[in-house]
């Protein structure tokens, strides 16, 4: 298990995807996940920093936790904030049919996610938004 905390910011995505592709790395990620993985921790972490901490004056934080099995082959990222609650898995599903034009502004990310990770699961304890999603590595 590996776990780093950053300041919630737009900035820190970087910093968090090379971290994670660091513990991917190790574990022989293939091409296709490792993108996948990409695309939502990016989603993920912008959407806690843009909007958790929004009624607060401090930036507040988020813990991102990478776990392993090798049995499966599967990696758990783990999200940690202590921002406002907020279970994106409640967002009603984007109406993707539409054109950009047309349809409501937000959802779009936690759709992708949904979409892209094997297992997406949320809960809320002891003042904190835990997110945490699941994909494959293998071929």
């Amino acid at each position: 298990m590996k776990e780093i905390t950053l300041d919630a910011t737009i900035e820190n995505i970087p910093r968090v995807t090379e971290w994670m592709d660091e513990a991917l790395e190790k574990v022989g990620c293939a091409p296709r996940p490792l993108m996948q993985l990409h695309v939502v921790l990016d989603e993920v972490f912008s959407n806690i920093a843009r909007y958790a901490y929004k009624q607060r004056k401090d930036r507040g934080s988020v813990t991102v936790r990478f776990e392993y099995d090798p049995e499966t082959k599967t990696a758990a990222i783990t999200f940690t904030d202590h921002g406002k609650p907020y279970n994106p898995l409640e967002k009603e599903d984007p109406d993707v049919t539409l054109s950009a034009e047309e349809r409501n502004i937000g959802g779009l990310g936690i759709f992708l996610t949904k979409k892209l990770m094997d297992d997406i699961s949320y809960r809320h304890e002891n003042g904190a938004n835990i997110l945490c999603i699941r994909k494959k590595t293998g071929l």
